[in-house]
């Protein structure tokens, strides 16, 4: 995917643009737009970068402080479950709210606050959907205007669930700048290329446990594979959380309950509906090759590096006493492990080997400086 920044978001009613000179805001529809610039009352100058806050004439208004929610101590509870004789160890992150990087707390707890606000959409049309249906059935006293009252309400229904979710646009997002010099461009743009490389292998995989075979009989049923794993796909894309907008889409590993976005400075971290965050310099990867049995068609780009048999005798040969007994590939993948002090702990495998290495050289490269020195604006509310 092309790297670039857009010089434009809309948020519901509001539309904020950049220029050289900053972010400006227009509020209105196509035809008629009220605006003001970086030249006018509402600029702010914040520390480490440039917070705005939509000001319509008169007084500049005072940027208000976002308090973060209390951080739950990190902790790495092992989750175990037995499949026959093997022990599975869960690989899965901790709290997300642990996740914090204070360069962007304030973004951080107002993504959580947003996603926190009653949608106003759903809100909307089934209220008056509601109240359309009680007063028709309400009405049934002949000459009596609630049925058709009721009615109108009912067919507006649909009208006021649009309108609930064009006003969520504004009142349930955040507004993210980027303001990135060449340098910076230049090499997040390496980071989104390396991305697409991942994004390119046919087999991406989460692990979602896995546990050592320690005894001949499991050996011989799984392949003579000395360890399992529970594994579902992995998601890759470019995309936002639904509380943010921003001039950036962002490559996004989705890896079970956690999705990690990989924005120019920093990490922000999803799962469900609680957002956290890791600074790359907090973020520590580690990667591997290893050998995997496939019990179907491998990848077509896997690396097969040898085979061996569904049931193996102890030398690795076929097991005779099995009529059924086909022989396995066994393919060389990436892997790789992702985890930090404050609680990330992730594991996934790719279907080609030295794609993991060069992502994460490419996002190691990145500037090392905090995030908000890039953040041209963060606008937590729109007036």
């Amino acid at each position: 995917m092309p790297f670039y920044l857009r010089k434009s978001i809309s948020a519901g009613p509001f539309r904020f643009n950049l220029s050289n000179s900053g972010v400006g805001l227009s509020v209105g529809v196509k035809g008629l737009r009220i605006g003001t610039g970086p030249r006018g009352h509402y600029i702010q100058a914040g520390r480490g970068g440039l917070y705005y806050r939509a000001s319509i004439g008169g007084k500049p208004v005072e940027r208000q402080k976002i308090a973060p929610a209390p951080r739950p101590t990190p902790s790495h509870p092992s989750q175990t479950t037995q499949q026959g004789r093997v022990v599975m160890v869960e690989v899965a992150s901790g709290d997300v709210l642990c996740m914090h990087d204070s360069s962007v707390a304030e973004l951080v707890a107002d993504l959580n606050a947003k996603q926190a606000r009653l949608p106003l959409g759903p809100l909307l049309g089934l209220s008056t959907l509601a109240l359309g249906l009680l007063a028709m059935f309400a009405g049934t006293a002949q000459g009596s205007v609630l049925p058709a009252v009721g009615a109108s309400a009912v067919l507006a229904a649909l009208p006021a669930w649009g309108i609930g979710i064009w006003l969520d646009q504004s009142l349930r997002r955040s507004v993210l700048f980027y303001n990135l010099d060449d340098e910076a461009k230049a090499k997040f743009e390496r980071v989104t290329k390396e991305f697409d490389v991942l994004t390119s292998c046919k087999g991406k995989w989460h692990i979602e446990s896995g546990g050592k075979v320690t005894d001949l009989t499991t050996w011989k049923r799984n392949a003579g594979a000395g360890h399992l794993v529970n594994r579902k796909d992995a998601q890759l894309a470019y995309s936002l959380p639904k509380v943010l907008k921003s001039n950036v889409t962002p490559p996004a590993l989705g890896l079970g309950k956690c999705t990690f976005y990989f924005f120019p400075e920093v990490i922000i971290v999803q799962s469900g509906g609680k957002f956290g965050a890791v600074g790359y310099g907090d973020l520590e990867v580690r990667w591997q090759q290893s050998r995997f049995i496939e019990t179907g068609r491998p990848p077509s780009d896997a690396q097969v590096v040898d085979h061996t048999w569904e049931h193996p005798n102890k030398s690795g040969g076929p097991d005779r006493r099995f009529k059924s007994n086909r022989r396995l590939p066994i393919c060389l993948y990436d892997t790789m492990h992702l985890s930090s002090r404050s609680g990330v702990n992730e594991l996934a495998e790719f279907s080609r080997v030295g794609v993991v290495e060069r992502f994460v050289a490419a996002f190691r490269d990145l500037p090392k400086r905090p995030a908000s020195e890039s953040l041209l604006a963060i606008a937590h509310s729109v007036p």
